[in-house]
């Protein structure tokens, strides 16, 4: 079993062998740790945290096939470690670099059904086109109002886990049933 923790939001990721679900949520030393199995996309790209588009430049790039540093990288993230997760990722859509193409991907899931690893989508920048996607760890209540905390790529130039209001979400997406 491997634990990977971040200490900026006191969450811990953690690999088993058996399927993510909110009873497989437990806190540990003031930690949220959250279970997921080994083809849950969260597994793979918990591995990259911290990794930034300057110093990690080489490593960002072989991953995603992108410059990090010349090119808005999250969505080819989340389709590299779709990838790495053996789940059909996104690079055969006309945009495969756009975080909106993700809105295409897999089947629409309702916020009430949303699981860790989903893929979130939402608006970024002043263009219809433009957007950001994330995997899907948790929801949190801040303040009286809801979160997700999205692990994803190119968020503040690195790998990273970020809260993002629950409302301003576009869609989320899961792999379909084969």
């Amino acid at each position: 079993m491997r634990v990977i923790l971040s200490t900026v939001t006191a969450l811990s990721l953690s690999a088993c062998t058996y399927p993510v679900d909110y009873t497989n949520e437990t806190t540990n030393n003031g930690r949220t740790e959250i279970r997921v199995s080994t083809d849950n996309p969260v597994y793979h790209a918990a591995t990259y945290l911290g990794y930034t588009e300057r110093t990690h430049r080489a490593e960002l790039r072989e991953l995603t096939g992108v410059d990090p540093v010349r090119t808005e990288w999250c969505a080819a993230f989340v389709n590299s470690v779709l990838e790495e997760s053996e789940i059909q990722s996104n690079k055969d859509h006309a945009y495969p670099l756009t975080a909106r193409a993700f809105l295409d991907w897999g089947q629409k899931i309702s916020k009430q059904d949303i699981k860790p690893g989903d893929i979130v989508v939402f608006p970024r920048g002043n263009q219809g086109w433009q957007g950001h996607v994330g995997l899907y760890l948790k929801s949190q209540i801040i303040n009286g109002i809801e979160y997700y905390l999205i692990l994803g790529g190119n968020q503040n130039n690195k790998v990273s886990i970020v809260t993002y209001r629950a409302n301003r979400a576009l869609g989320i997406r899961r792999q379909s049933s084969v």
